[in-house]
């Protein structure tokens, strides 16, 4: 069958998931504010392309609302609380009510981790307090409510919840690394990560479930929870660099927890090819 499906905030997480959406024979369109990644889109096979910010309602026209899926992955236009509220809350409001215009049969909304604000260390799964998170995870909180109740706009809504998203063409660690910057925080705080290319398939894997999953909330890492300092000692023995520096300046504030992917594990037919970030990185250098 030859599904259609819209993606909202279409960058470098969107743009994987164009790519395996066309590979599938998908109908794909696709909302993105940067000309540059408009070009590759339309380059890729994207049937509609629209340039433009998702919390300005005019390309509301543009793209039909009557879609099997609409994924919602933009980034923040900016770090400042404004920028989050322009991309996150009001890009949302933007997409449901466009939405809610036609019909919809899934739709997927992508958070962050960063909601949780823990900071011992502990495991943390979807059932964990969000209380005490920072302004910017609060914003994406909010954004995330608006995707709930689903019977307003679509059949089923999913939440993913990604862990620090690296893969190709995103070397922030390695580049570090390369450049011998120091970096700022704590080097046993724990860092929780997940390969683009696995958060697309989970994408995929909860658009595609069967109908006994009325979606939800789900945390997308890999599950293996590591120091930074063990993460960046290792790529350095890879590149045959030092070892970085950290700042070791770290506040009381700063979340330090394990991620648990175990829900999305039991509810959907997903699972991390690259369970770690020996398998990932490994995987980038051999392609470098």
């Amino acid at each position: 069958m030859n599904r259609k499906i819209t993606i909202l905030g279409c960058g470098y997480l969107g743009t994987a998931l164009a790519k395996k959406c066309l590979a599938m024979q998908w109908d794909v369109s696709a909302l993105t504010r940067n000309s540059e990644t408009a070009t590759i889109l339309r380059n890729l096979g994207v049937g509609m392309v629209v340039e433009c910010e998702i919390a300005d309602q005019s390309w509301h026209a543009e793209l039909v609302p009557e879609q099997d899926f609409v994924v919602t992955c933009v980034g923040a236009a900016s770090r400042s609380i404004q920028g989050y509220q322009d991309s996150y809350l009001h890009g949302q409001s933007s997409a449901i009510q466009w939405v809610k215009s036609g019909s919809v049969g899934s739709y997927l909304f992508t958070s962050s981790t960063s909601v949780y604000p823990q900071g011992e260390g502990e495991w943390i799964d979807e059932t964990s307090s969000n209380e005490g998170c920072s302004p910017r995870a609060q914003v994406l909180l909010d954004a995330e409510k608006m995707s709930f109740p689903i019977n307003d706009f679509s059949t089923r809504s999913y939440i993913l919840r990604l862990s620090g998203i690296y893969g190709p063409d995103r070397h922030v660690l390695i580049n570090k690394i390369k450049k011998g910057e120091i970096y700022d925080g704590n080097r046993d705080r724990i860092l929780n990560l997940i390969h683009r290319d696995d958060a697309v398939d989970a994408i995929l894997k909860c658009l595609q479930s069967g109908e006994q999953n009325k979606g939800g909330v789900y945390n997308v890492s890999d599950g293996r929870a590591s120091t930074r300092g063990e993460i960046t000692d290792w790529l350095s023995v890879k590149l045959g660099l030092a070892k970085p520096r950290y700042l070791e300046n770290d506040t009381g504030q700063t979340p330090n927890r394990k991620i648990s992917n175990q829900k999305i594990l039991n509810d959907i037919d997903w699972k991390p090819n690259f369970p770690s970030y020996q398998e990932g990185y490994n995987h980038i250098l051999n392609q470098s």
